[in-house]
């Protein structure tokens, strides 16, 4: 099965990898095209130039940034990918975005696949993201040999844009525990915890979880190295805010968290790691 991959920062690029190591990636590409040039020259793959690089592909894989990324490139694979091909995006974007590519492609007979991660850069780099899958089960099912070089859990969630509702959901949670977390550190280095004791006495507990165990050491040496950026997690929760605004549901710690985020984006961090949130619960 000939791949394509689209987007490679610092999830896609290691996605890139493990499919190369599977014997996979034909082309890969990337807005800045450098970025494309060096990895094509690493892997010995072609690095595309335009759209029409991927046309022998049975399965392109994005990895963008924003909506209107992913619907550029679906319009543009469209017309070159061949009936029967697919195309996968693990980026987070709305569910009505999921739908447009999703219609876009169809009139083409090409299929489509909303499959947002979880894992970070860490899960990335390791193959073992977690995958929620919206679409047809079938498409699915043909491109499961491409996700199984990346991933530990593919899910399929239901129809095109449940992939986006489950990441959605995912997200609260995440920033969740992030305010939480953030909030009981800084509450420790104030009450002159040794980190070295306090961090894994937590961590053998009901406290225990991924984001103080990947983050917690660092977060107290106040090194804020990138591996979900402040940024798109604020783009990520303006998104759940939307498909959250007519549920009904109260949802204070979204808003507590847009706030946070927001802020350190104002405060030029937003290239910095999500863990950067502790240096506003230290009242800095």
């Amino acid at each position: 099965m000939k791949v394509g991959l689209i987007g490679l920062g610092a999830m896609g690029a290691p996605m890139a990898r493990h499919l190369h190591e599977r014997g996979r990636l034909t082309v890969v590409g990337n807005r800045t095209q450098a970025k494309a040039d060096a990895l094509a020259t690493e892997l010995k793959v072609r690095a595309a130039r335009s759209a029409d690089n991927f046309a022998d592909c049975e399965v392109v894989v994005l990895c963008v940034s924003l909506d209107i990324d992913v619907i550029e490139n679906v319009n543009a694979l469209a017309n070159v990918l061949k009936a029967g091909s697919v195309v996968v995006d693990h980026s987070t974007v709305s569910v009505q975005t999921a739908r447009r590519a999703a219609t876009a492609l169809a009139e083409h007979g090409i299929g489509f696949v909303d499959a947002p991660v979880s894992g970070g850069a860490e899960g990335a780099r390791n193959g073992k993201l977690s995958v929620m899958a919206g679409g047809d089960a079938a498409v699915l099912a043909q491109v499961r040999p491409v996700l199984e070089a990346y991933a530990a859990r593919i899910s399929h969630m239901g129809e095109t844009g449940a992939g986006q509702a489950t990441k959605a959901v995912n997200q609260v949670l995440v920033a969740g525990i992030n305010e939480a977390v953030c909030e009981g550190l800084a509450l420790g280095e104030k009450l002159g915890l040794d980190p070295e004791v306090l961090l894994p006495t937590l961590m053998a507990g009901a406290a225990g979880n991924w984001f103080l165990d990947m983050r917690g050491a660092t977060m107290l040496r106040s090194e804020f190295a990138p591996g979900f950026k402040n940024a798109h997690m604020l783009k990520d929760l303006r998104i759940v805010q939307a498909i959250a605004r007519d549920s009904g549901l109260r949802t204070p710690t979204l808003e507590q968290a847009l706030a946070d985020y927001a802020e350190l984006v104002e405060r030029g961090q937003g290239d910095a790691d999500t863990s950067a949130l502790i240096t506003l619960k230290r009242g800095g």
